[in-house]
């Protein structure tokens, strides 16, 4: 497996999100725009950010201080786990509450209102997973 969120990941990342034609779909109809961190928790800067255009991951690269809407983080085993199994609402909620998944950038709360945003954002962690198997 490549190093999780390193350039080769994350491009691996964006061509897996793509092959979800139904969520890019569901995304578009609400014209979801994001640019997306990945990341370590206890660690200065992400590693990893992907962009999001009416549903579509359109650039994987590095973080080098772009302007973003969510910066995710997790120690990695956390990260392996939620994408080998995958994440629930459930899951999302205790992992948020306990601090396993911290959001140094964008609201928790906002996701978890919005059916039309948690369940792809509960999905991206499935996509993820795809990455490892088809590293």
């Amino acid at each position: 497996m490549s190093d999780l969120f390193s350039p080769t990941w994350m491009q691996a990342y964006l061509n897996q999100w793509n092959t979800e034609s139904d969520r890019a779909s569901a995304l578009a109809t609400i014209h979801f725009n994001s640019t997306i961190a990945y990341g370590f928790k206890d660690v200065a800067m992400s590693k990893g950010v992907l962009t999001i255009k009416n549903g579509r991951a359109i650039k994987a690269e590095p973080y080098i201080d772009q302007p973003l809407n969510w910066d995710l983080r997790a120690n990695p085993e956390d990260w392996q786990k939620w994408q080998s199994k995958g994440l629930s609402m459930m899951g999302l909620s205790m992992a948020y509450m306990s601090g396993k998944l911290k959001f140094e950038v964008g609201d928790y709360a906002s996701i978890i209102k919005d059916p039309r945003i948690v369940g792809p954002f509960l999905m991206s962690f499935s996509v993820m997973g795809r990455v490892l198997s088809h590293a």
